[in-house]
């Protein structure tokens, strides 16, 4: 039996049902999982000391294209719409193979865990010259993350017309064929799983209907979760209109893309009605501010999902379109949105760190995370607020998400410290780093 004791942090944000803040609060880790929180705690194991730190559960992402991070800030997509953006970028996805998933993943995956996040989900959707969903699994266990990748797909090509060339596409039958392969191979239902595997047809407009709702059938037989982007945009909306004659939500509805076991990624353009129908189905919602700001798709009506009851985390997106990939950034900036949208009180730090916790996980379906509360995984940040960042704030709990710090001193997984002292620990990063550009420089 190992334990850890977190010890005298300023405060503890526990997220459980009373959200308590514990000043001069400990936390105890047993086996990976939280076994006390409180204040006086005692060990006779390590201690981890606290003093000067705020404690929070580890942030969960919610909607991620890991091997993104490969095409940050190319010049021909960084002023474009969505549409356009895209066909710049297909022809130079297509030329990756399996090395660049993986250490794509790698880089997008330390950038996630030094700003604070434990449990992050992945959208690999294309799988060009020999890439596979596992490229991206074995990049996740060398960094230590909680990881719920999802097998994406693409299969309308641009001779179809579609948007993505045809070397992009794959057959149906193979698409379904390879699902079943990546879930009876890594999908792990059990309580505290580090791995879980989801299904995930690109888009309405990349896939098929038959996709969609074969791909829906297979989650529910398989026991997993159904994720694909929907109602992003105003082309996304008119798209749907002119090819379905309907508007995304009932689009999704029709097909079994609703319910406890669906979350989808954006959602800027939903309407009241569509609102209400993920409210009543448990449908969840992956809000990607910093992308919807960068591609000019809107801002989601976050604080409407939530007043509706709508389960609603966080995501970076993809790192072509954010550029960035830090989780805390995108919690100040969906705090940011929502205000400049329906007023300065429309969102409060605190909402906006328990959507980046709690909300995240519920909208994971992982309710084992996303609080410090006994019994839950040991999925812990802690973040050094002495800095310059939060010099002079009176409230270090909301300095977190209004000031910074926007990198995590420390961060356990399952009760494994993944950062320590701000530095990654469980990879050489500079070499990670230099192993990425000479990557990137072979398609510049």
């Amino acid at each position: 039996m190992s334990e850890i004791l977190i010890r005298r942090a300023d405060v503890v944000v526990t997220m459980d049902g009373a959200r308590r803040e514990i000043a001069g609060g400990d936390v105890l880790i047993r086996d990976g999982v939280i076994a006390a929180v409180g204040q006086g705690l005692a060990t006779t194991g390590s201690v981890v000391e606290a003093a000067g730190c705020v404690v929070t559960p580890g942030l969960v992402n919610t909607h991620h294209h890991l091997y993104q991070t490969l095409t940050r800030a190319v010049p021909g997509g960084q002023d474009a719409l969505l549409f356009g953006w895209l066909q710049t970028l297909y022809p130079i996805w297509a030329k990756f193979g399996p090395e660049e998933i993986f250490v794509s993943a790698q880089v997008g995956l330390a950038e996630l865990a030094l700003s604070g996040c434990t449990l992050t989900s992945d959208h690999l959707y294309l799988f060009p010259n020999g890439a596979r969903l596992d490229d991206t699994i074995a990049a996740a266990a060398e960094v230590g993350l909680r990881f719920h990748p999802t097998r994406g797909a693409m299969s309308i090509g641009e001779s179809d017309g579609g948007l993505p060339p045809d070397s992009l596409v794959e057959r149906e039958a193979a698409i379904l064929e390879d699902c079943i392969r990546v879930v009876d191979a890594h999908h792990d239902a059990a309580e505290g799983a580090m791995l879980r595997v989801g299904l995930a047809p690109c888009s309405p407009f990349s896939v098929s209907r038959d996709l969609m709702r074969e791909a829906a059938l297979l989650a529910r037989d398989k026991g997993v979760m159904l994720h694909t982007h929907l109602a992003e945009n105003d082309e996304d909306i008119a798209y749907s209109l002119a090819k379905f004659g309907c508007r995304p939500g009932q689009y999704a509805e029709d097909l079994g893309w609703t319910g406890a076991d669906v979350w989808h990624a954006h959602c800027v353009k939903l309407d009241a009605g569509e609102i209400d129908l993920f409210a009543r189905s448990g449908t969840g919602v992956a809000h990607c501010p910093c992308s919807n700001c960068r591609l000019g798709s809107g801002i989601a009506p976050v604080r409407a999902m939530r007043d509706a009851g709508v389960k609603v985390g966080l995501g970076v997106d993809g790192s072509a379109s954010n550029d960035a990939g830090n989780l805390v950034l995108e919690a100040r900036q969906a705090l940011l949105l929502q205000r400049v949208s329906k007023g300065a009180n429309a969102m409060a730090a605190r909402e906006a760190l328990e959507i980046a916790t709690l909300g995240g996980a519920r909208v994971l379906n992982r309710p084992d995370c996303g609080s410090l509360e006994p019994g839950k995984r040991a999925d812990i940040a802690i973040w050094d607020v002495s800095g310059i960042e939060s010099a002079g704030s009176w409230d270090p709990v909301a300095s977190l998400i209004l000031c910074g710090p926007t990198r995590v001193r420390d961060l356990f997984v399952e009760g494994r410290r993944i950062v320590a002292e701000g530095q990654l620990a469980t990879l050489d990063l500079p070499r990670l780093i230099e192993r990425q550009n000479r990557l990137a420089r072979r398609f510049i």
